[in-house]
């Protein structure tokens, strides 16, 4: 049994639906299971906030009640006299708003235990942690995304910023993380999302339908999904896509799917189980992604995915030709045969599917968190230079 710890995780919010959210209750969970006292901290609270079926065993605390404070730097270039003292203005209160936030992370930090670890588990909610008191804390840094994606966007700056101090950063691959250290981040490492699904009852791939799960926005590809599936469609009458999920392209994607009927849009759902056990192939179409949990649920079903090769976390859960199929991103045409061939071959869906329930007992929920035990030792002892994988 590993040493008892105080883990405070700090995320953008807590009560938001998304896989972030998910995984930071799911480790919440486990953690205190081993014996960890767990305190879960969302920056702000979700504009629509999520029921997560909180039950007491671990805490969680609130540092801004209001939706979104003012976090991004103002740096003001050449600006007439009266726009520099309302951009000063702005910057005092933006760092009055973040302060307060500390402050209160501060007051948590000293009731720890000596043996915290703090984890901040996205970059916005790093810019609290840097600013609190964490003396006498081990604190890791977390990406949810790959490396390519962080370096697309705007929050490329900020990792290099606030996590090249941390303790570790940890993204989700190995890839990811060589991929980091090549850029500089010395103290990059990696970990996997834990499994999150324990089924009770499994798919018999006899369905004729395609399931799909996630935010209907422009990253999870569902504009691509549809324009894959107008191929399909046609050539296999009396398959259903199912898209589960809500988001700002709702509308737009439910005009292009039309009134054929074989595409049904179900919505957010809180039964995954029936979703998964009713399908016979999971899809996913994304543009980007870290570690997809839905692929994590999807395998533990026994359902083979078909899966844009956009991601080394989706690398990493698919052995393309094996417990699923991988297709060069973007390519529509390929992810539609990808499917046709599931679709027409009942053998093929059960041999991967079987192949699927075996390969993602890799990241069960005990490997997962004896992994995050000996990183949580190896800190305190000071051990950096020892890998944590083999």
């Amino acid at each position: 049994m590993a040493e008892p710890r105080d883990v405070f995780i700090v995320c953008n919010n807590t009560d938001a639906m998304g896989g972030l959210q998910q995984w930071a209750h799911h480790m919440a969970h486990l953690l205190t299971a081993r014996g960890h006292l767990v305190t879960l901290v969302g920056i702000t609270r979700a504009p629509e906030p999520h029921d997560y079926g909180l039950d007491g065993s671990y805490r969680v605390d609130l540092l801004h009640d209001e939706w979104r404070p003012p976090t991004l730097k103002w740096r003001p270039r050449t600006l007439p006299q009266r726009l520099n003292v309302a951009a000063h203005r702005r910057e005092r209160r933006r760092n009055t708003e973040l302060q307060r936030g500390a402050d209160r992370l501060s007051e948590l930090f000293a009731e720890a235990r000596p043996g915290a670890v703090v984890i901040a588990a996205q970059i916005w909610a790093m810019e609290w942690v840097a600013r609190a008191d964490t003396r006498g804390l081990k604190v890791i840094g977390m990406s949810h995304e790959s490396f390519a994606a962080t370096r697309r966007s705007s929050r490329y700056a900020r990792v290099k910023e606030h996590f090249a101090g941390v303790d570790r950063m940890l993204a989700l691959t190995p890839e990811d993380a060589d991929a980091w250290a090549r850029d500089g981040m010395t103290n990059a490492d990696h970990m996997p999302n834990p499994l999150h699904a324990s089924p009770g009852r499994f798919p018999t791939l006899d369905e004729p339908v395609v399931a799909c799960a996630g935010r209907l926005s422009y990253e999870k590809g569902l504009d691509m999904m549809l324009e894959a599936w107008e191929e399909m469609a046609p050539r296999h009458p009396g398959w259903r896509l199912r898209l589960y999920g809500a988001g700002p392209q709702e509308a737009e994607l439910r005009e292009r799917a039309g009134n054929t009927g074989s595409v049904e849009f179900r919505g957010v759902t809180g039964d995954i189980e029936t979703a998964l056990t009713q399908a016979s192939i999971f899809a996913l179409p994304s543009r980007d992604e870290g570690f997809p949990m839905s692929v994590l649920e999807s395998m533990a079903y026994g359902l083979p995915t078909v899966a844009f090769d956009c991601a080394p976390g989706v690398r990493e859960l698919i052995t393309d030709g094996v417990d699923g199929t991988l297709v060069a991103p973007g390519d529509t045409g390929a992810f539609a045969a990808a499917l046709g061939a599931l679709m027409e071959d009942a053998a093929l869906r059960r041999a991967m599917g079987a192949r699927a329930r075996d390969s993602v007992l890799r990241f069960h929920p005990d490997a997962v968190l004896d992994r995050w035990e000996r990183l949580f030792s190896l800190l305190h002892r000071d051990t950096a230079e020892v890998p944590i994988m083999t």
